[in-house]
């Protein structure tokens, strides 16, 4: 067994995926999932204030990055404390998690055995099958590692062997930042896909896109998905007024059908790990409820109701 601290919560649901949870000593200050991980210690933690509107929280990330500054900071002496023989991060995104840089430079002031750093940037969910096999590869459980990606890949199959099926494929419009507007990317579109939609912000494999209000009414989606990274269905709620407010709102076609959408971008779609597979059940549920029912319904997502 080895000593591992996950430094971000997508690693961390692939660990105790594998049946691993016992070996982790240490995570990020996001990991949360399983419920039971909260006890451990934490590593990391924000440079900036992460409370506040989605336009305050963007012009503090985007400030500290504007003067090459890390975005979270790594508590060293607590790694030095834990001892950790690996470690888990990320090198996909500065803003989502700790990046491999703060890593290679916390680990590069311990003292005795350097741990083993396993680096994670998952961008299409080729790349998380991967990402499970290799973190099952560090913790010395490969065979765990196949059998994982195998059944999540099942689960995927079935869902998206009915809804493909449908004769009719609505246009999806998935947000990820709500102000500025932001559309989902990496993995999302090919989701959209699976579930039996068409996605029309963002493109599979690639970085997600800033998008404007312009866009947003020109490709008028059908349907609406509001999952901000990092944020619950709840403060996503709270942020409505930032979409509500603008001119033409009540004039788009997901509003004026009651296609509105709040899913839990924290804890589903925007983790790279295991639980992308319950994201792929809520999206159908959503775009096909008479098809799939998973139980994901109040609290993986809910339908925005204009309280005006």
């Amino acid at each position: 067994m080895a000593r591992v601290v996950s430094l971000i919560p997508s690693a961390t649901e692939i660990v105790c995926a594998l049946d691993c949870e016992d070996q982790l000593v240490g995570r990020s200050h996001e990991c949360d999932f399983p419920m039971s991980v909260r006890s451990l210690p934490v590593c990391t933690r924000p440079k900036f204030n992460p409370e506040g509107t989605s336009r305050e929280i963007d012009q503090r990330v985007k400030a500290l990055l504007a003067e090459a500054v890390s975005v979270y900071q790594i508590a060293q002496d607590q790694l030095k404390k834990l001892s950790p023989q690996v470690i888990l991060t990320q090198a996909q995104c500065e803003v989502c998690g700790v990046s491999l840089h703060d890593v290679e430079q916390a680990i590069g002031g311990l003292m005795g055995n350097v741990p083993r750093l396993v680096s994670l940037s998952p961008i299409r969910l080729e790349d998380v099958w991967a990402d499970i096999n290799q973190v099952a590869v560090a913790l010395g459980v490969e065979d765990n590692g196949r059998t994982l990606v195998q059944n999540l890949r099942t689960r995927m199959e079935i869902i998206a062997k009915t809804a493909t099926a449908e004769t009719i494929h609505p246009t999806v419009g998935c947000i990820e930042w709500l102000d500025p507007l932001m559309a989902s990317a990496n993995w999302m579109p090919e989701l959209v896909t699976l579930a039996g939609g068409r996605n029309v912000f963002g493109l599979a494999g690639e970085h997600a896109p800033w998008i404007n209000w312009e866009m947003l009414q020109e490709h008028d989606p059908d349907i609406l998905l509001l999952l901000p990274c990092g944020f619950s269905i709840a403060r996503t709620r709270d942020e409505m007024s930032s979409l509500t407010g603008k001119p033409g709102w009540a004039d788009l076609k997901a509003v004026k059908s009651n296609q509105v959408y709040f899913t839990d971008g924290n804890q589903y779609f925007n983790r790279s790990g295991p639980r992308l597979v319950d994201s792929l059940e809520i999206l159908a549920e959503i775009l096909y409820p008479s098809r799939f029912q998973f139980g994901h319904e109040g609290q993986g997502w809910v339908r925005w109701e204009n309280e005006d």
